[in-house]
C-alpha cells in the first residue's frame, strides 16, 4: 500500500530553494506519511543532478524541457494517481515548514469528504506576520480573483473557512476528485491554473477549504526573477497572468458583469501598459498587449480543449 501522500515540488533551477523546502519537510513532517516528488522542468543549472546526490531517495520526474507550473505538476499528479496514492500535495519549492503541515491538511480532508482540497495559511517568509495567501475569493462585479491577508484571530484557529479557490503555492488534493474534474490546465502554463482548476472543482460539486490553524511560509517569485535590463522580473509574467486572466473571466465570469469587467481591467492594463512605457520597459508593455490579443481572441475549443 502506498503512503496516503504524494508531495509535488516542480523544480526549475532552483535547486537551493528545492533543497531547503525538502529539508524544512524533512525535519518537521511525518515522512511515513508522504513520499516526495521532485518534477523538474527541464533545468539547465544541473539541478537533478545535485538533488539527487543530496536526496537519492526521493522519486524524480524529469521534464525534458519547461512546461510551465501547469503541465509541470501534471506530471506529478499523474504519477500519483496511477500509483495510488489518496492525496495530492502541490508545494512551490521556495516555501518553508516549521511544523507538521502534512499532518494537519491530511487530517483535515479525512475529515471533511466533500473538500476536494485544502490550503493552509502562507506567510511571507521575510515577515512571518503577515500573510501572503489566506482565503481565495472572487469579486465576480470586478472580475478579479483576491486573497484575504486577514491574520486569524486565536480564538477561532482552528475553524475552516470554504474558499472560492486555494492556491497552487500549497494545496492538498484529494485524487479521486481529481480523477472527475481533470488536472491543471496544461494550456494556462503559468499563472491562473489554480484559479481554474478551484473552480473546475467546485463544479463538479466539491468545497474548497482554507485551514489558517496549518501555516508554511513563502518566499514568492522565486522562479520569476530574472536580471535583465527591464528590472528582475521576468517581462513574460505579464503575458501569462493578462492572457490567463482573460481566459478565466471568458469561462468563469457572469455575462451581466462583463461591461464592468472590461472597463475595470481594461483600465487597469491600459495604465500598467503607460507605466511600463514611460519607464521605458517596451518589452513588458509588448507582453501586455500580447497578452490581452491572446486572451480576448484565442478559440475558446483551443483553451480548453
Amino acid at each position: 500500500m502506498p503512503k496516503p501522500v504524494a508531495l509535488i515540488l516542480l523544480n526549475w533551477n532552483t535547486p537551493v530553494h528545492t533543497a531547503n523546502c525538502i529539508l524544512s519537510l524533512k525535519q518537521y513532517c511525518d515522512e511515513r506519511i508522504f513520499d516526495i516528488i521532485v518534477a523538474d522542468n527541464g533545468s539547465t543549472d544541473d539541478s537533478l543532478a545535485l538533488l539527487k546526490a543530496k536526496f537519492p531517495d526521493l522519486i524524480y520526474i524529469e521534464n525534458k524541457e519547461n512546461l510551465g507550473f501547469a503541465e509541470g505538476n501534471n506530471r506529478g499528479l499523474v504519477y500519483s494517481i496511477a500509483n495510488g496514492y489518496t492525496y495530492s500535495l502541490v508545494m512551490n519549492t521556495d516555501t518553508l515548514v516549521d511544523e507538521d503541515l502534512v499532518s494537519g491538511l491530511i487530517a483535515h480532508l479525512d475529515k471533511y469528504k466533500q473538500a476536494a482540497g485544502v490550503q493552509p495559511a502562507i506567510y511571507w517568509m521575510h515577515d512571518k506576520t503577515r500573510i501572503w495567501n489566506g482565503k481565495g475569493s472572487f469579486n465576480v462585479v470586478l472580475g478579479l480573483p483576491y486573497s484575504d491577508k486577514t491574520l486569524p484571530a486565536q480564538n477561532n484557529i482552528g475553524d475552516y473557512e470554504i474558499a472560492e479557490w486555494i492556491t497552487g503555492c500549497c494545496m492538498l488534493l484529494r485524487n479521486s476528485a481529481l480523477i472527475k474534474s481533470g488536472l491543471f490546465n496544461k494550456h494556462f502554463f503559468l499563472y491562473y491554473e489554480d484559479v481554474e482548476l478551484s473552480f473546475r472543482l467546485r463544479d463538479w460539486g466539491h468545497e474548497l477549504h482554507y485551514l489558517p490553524s496549518c501555516k508554511m511560509y513563502h518566499e514568492a517569485g522565486v522562479s520569476a526573477i530574472v536580471e535583465k535590463k527591464e528590472g528582475f522580473l521576468s517581462p513574460v509574467i505579464h503575458y501569462y497572468i493578462s492572457r490567463n486572466h482573460i481566459w478565466f473571466l471568458r469561462k468563469y465570469g457572469k455575462p451581466v458583469f462583463y461591461p464592468v469587467n472590461i472597463l475595470y481591467n481594461g483600465f487597469y492594463y491600459l495604465g500598467v501598459w503607460v507605466y511600463l512605457k514611460l519607464r521605458g520597459r517596451n518589452e513588458k508593455a509588448g507582453f501586455i498587449i500580447k497578452g490581452v490579443k491572446e486572451g480576448l481572441f484565442t478559440p475558446s475549443k483551443l483553451i480548453w480543449s
